[in-house]
């Protein structure tokens, strides 16, 4: 692991990803421990989320590319933009035992299934969907299982394009025709997919409309946000003028909204970036 970690990490520094290893030979890997895991009832829990990422990789068509470009893909996702000789990663390298390190605020938030209501309105962006799969999976295999549940659910999902679903897309398509789950893909980018036949525009666009029609009300609704932070802070505020209660609006943070990156800050509602630009960004 140090022999590979140390002839990677240059590479990886200068984003230079000369293809080692293909993203559909780990995808092959990855599915042989999940057949062993399967076979000798071994739960696999963060190889099924890696595999889903390999996926993801393998549908924006990095297939035949380095599964290194993954980091290029999350870094997408997390609004981060990568470059390289950065001066980052040199300075980590350089760090002596006691050396100190200022790290931001601790990421904060956790989803568990809200059991005292019937209706879930789950809101998320690219990946950040992810622990929303989780809970729908589990909710699949109990019903198979004859378990009689009245949950409900009402899923929005975002993106740039439908490329960046990855396989959710289409798993969250197949779970909707069971009746208990409504899935809303939409894309905030329609004039570059003219065969996009979903709904267009961002998640706070659209996300009233959906929830007035299905009936996802505050009486009996939990509404959850994950993935851009943008989004999360402009959700809770529609969702808090449509009477949702605070306690009814969870929300897991990827970072804070004061620290993104100045490009990022576009997409801010208006007394955030206010707020940002006030306050003085401390490490």
């Amino acid at each position: 692991m140090t022999t590979c970690s140390a002839f990677a990490s240059p590479a990886l520094a200068n984003l230079d990803f000369h293809v080692t290893f293909t993203p559909e030979l780990l995808r092959k890997d990855i599915d042989l421990g999940l057949s062993a895991g399967r076979e000798f009832g071994v739960p696999l829990p963060l190889a099924s989320v890696v595999r889903d990422l390999v996926q993801t990789l393998i549908g924006h068509g990095m297939d035949e590319e380095d599964f290194a470009k993954l980091i290029v893909l999350q870094a997408r996702a997390a609004g981060i933009e990568l470059v390289p000789e950065g001066g980052l990663t040199p300075k980590l390298w350089d760090l002596k035992l006691g050396s100190n390190i200022l790290i931001r605020r601790r990421i904060v938030g956790q989803f568990v299934l809200d059991t005292t209501v019937s209706r879930h309105l789950m809101l998320a962006t690219v990946t950040g969907v992810a622990p929303f799969i989780s809970i729908l999976r589990t909710q699949e295999i109990e019903r198979a299982d004859g378990a009689k549940l009245e949950d409900r659910f009402l899923v929005i999902h975002g993106a740039s394009r439908s490329a960046d679903f990855g396989p959710y897309l289409r798993e969250l398509k197949e779970l909707s025709l069971s009746g208990w789950l409504t899935y809303v893909p939409t894309i905030s980018r329609p004039w570059e997919e003219s065969n996009w036949t979903g709904e267009t525009g961002r998640i706070e666009d659209i996300v009233r409309k959906h929830i007035d029609q299905l009936g996802f009300d505050h009486t009996r609704t939990v509404a959850y946000a994950c993935g851009h932070p943008g989004m999360v802070e402009n959700v809770k505020g529609l969702l808090a003028r449509a009477s949702f209660p605070q306690e009814q609006i969870k929300e897991e943070e990827y970072f804070k909204l004061h620290d993104a990156h100045p490009a990022e800050r576009q997409r801010l509602p208006i007394n955030q970036k206010l707020r940002s630009v006030a306050t003085p960004n401390r490490l």
